[in-house]
């Protein structure tokens, strides 16, 4: 045992254990230049592509939602504009509408009232009419009545009616004589 160690004391003499070997130091050299070749001529191209493309779509998509921010902004002015058109065209419909409901009502009232004129018209025709035929029937039989009256008064017929049409006639015109003084006087 005592030759391992002084084996492992010479040796450590000679070699630092943290220093490596010459060999190994210039191995890595060669092997970190060619990784980092490789890196710097293909990763890393690729890498600065990938990302340029993200940046692109990231303003292209910042573009597109100023261009859709701006595309509703628009519609929603559009929007407000027709609203209000809208608003204009219905107060105006509205105002139409009463105008057009007021004549109508004085349309109505009109051809009501000549429709009430025609009526009353109509009525007061029909009962001069109905006096008229009244004023008839009651001088028939005014007259019928006083010939009765006067057979039964005198005592004999009046059967002739020539007689008793002159006699009527003479009694009613008596009759509207006395009755044209009476308005006369009042």
């Amino acid at each position: 045992m005592s030759t391992t160690i002084a084996l492992l004391a010479a040796e450590g003499e000679e070699h630092n254990p943290l220093l490596p070997a010459t060999y190994d130091i210039t191995w890595s050299i060669v092997a970190l230049v060619v990784v980092g070749f490789v890196f710097w001529k293909f990763v890393l191209p690729m890498f600065q592509k990938v990302l340029a493309e993200r940046t692109e779509q990231i303003d292209g998509g910042i573009k597109r939602a100023e261009e859709a921010q701006a595309e509703a902004k628009a519609a929603l002015e559009q929007y407000h504009a027709q609203l209000a058109e809208a608003r204009t065209e219905a107060a105006q419909i509205r105002e139409e509408a009463r105008t057009q409901g007021q004549q109508i009502i004085s349309e109505m009232k009109a051809q009501a009232q000549e429709e009430s004129d025609r009526i009353v018209a109509a009525g007061h025709s029909q009962l001069v009419a109905q006096r008229q035929q009244i004023v008839t029937e009651l001088r028939a039989d005014l007259g019928k009545t006083a010939v009765d009256l006067a057979e039964k008064v005198i005592g004999e017929s009046l059967a002739d009616d020539v007689k008793r049409a002159g006699t009527v006639d003479r009694f009613l015109n008596e009759l509207d004589a006395v009755g044209a003084d009476s308005a006369a006087g009042k």
